[in-house]
Parts: C-alpha cells; sequence; structure tokens
C-alpha cells in the first residue's frame, strides 16, 4: 500500500507560480505511475499531470501545458507538481494519486486508474 500526503497549496496571485509537493509511505514507491489532479467546485476531477514510474515519461493536459511540470525523485519517495503563470481557472483542489505500474512506459491518464489518493490541498488563484 501507499499512503501520499499533498503540501504547498496556498492562496497566490494570477502569475504567480507555486509548487506541490506528494510525499509517499513505502518501500515500492518506485513500482508506482504517479499522477495529479484536480477538482473545482462543481467539476469533475481531472487530471493535470501524469509521470511513470521511472519518470522519463510526462503527460500534461492542455491547459497547463508549457506551465506546469511534474517530477519525481524515486529515492526521496516524493512528487512535485510545479505550476507555473497560475491562472484564475487552475482554482481548485489538487490531488496526487499513485497506481502500482508492471512497466517503466506506462501512464495512467484515467481517475479510475488509480488505487491510491491524498487528501487533497487546495489551491486558490485571485485576479
Amino acid at each position: 500500500q501507499v499512503q501520499l500526503v499533498e503540501s504547498g497549496g496556498g492562496l497566490v496571485q494570477d502569475g504567480d507560480s507555486l509548487r506541490l509537493s506528494c510525499a509517499a509511505s513505502g518501500r515500492t514507491f518506485s513500482s508506482y505511475a504517479l499522477g495529479w489532479f484536480r477538482q473545482a467546485p462543481g467539476k469533475e476531477r481531472e487530471i493535470v499531470a501524469a509521470v511513470t514510474r521511472r519518470g522519463r515519461i510526462t503527460h500534461y493536459a492542455d491547459s497547463v501545458k508549457g506551465r506546469f511540470t511534474i517530477s519525481r525523485d524515486n529515492a526521496k519517495n516524493t512528487v512535485w507538481l510545479l505550476m507555473n503563470s497560475l491562472r484564475p481557472e487552475d482554482t481548485a483542489v489538487y490531488y496526487c494519486a499513485a497506481t502500482y505500474s508492471s512497466a517503466n512506459n506506462n501512464l495512467a491518464l484515467r481517475r479510475l486508474s488509480y488505487d491510491y489518493w491524498g487528501q487533497g490541498t487546495q489551491v486558490t488563484v485571485s485576479s
């Protein structure tokens, strides 16, 4: 099992940056593909970014491409989401998620693919 704890959210202004962190428990962190999702009020949870278990392949939602960067350090059991040029429409609760991956190139892009979730961290971007 994996337990995930997010941190780093907060209130920022349009154009600012934030870096979210997600610390994981467990000794097999490197066996899990990871993702960052977000959920705004009244909307469904959507994928923001995903990374393979070794960190070599990443995926981004079109809405954040070029502004957000997902990265991981398996030695530190941590995944980050660096968010630049934040916009009011980025306001949401952000969740990290993990799913066991049997291959280095597997990306998990669907919410239902993930088995483990953090509690979420609020990001609010004011205009």
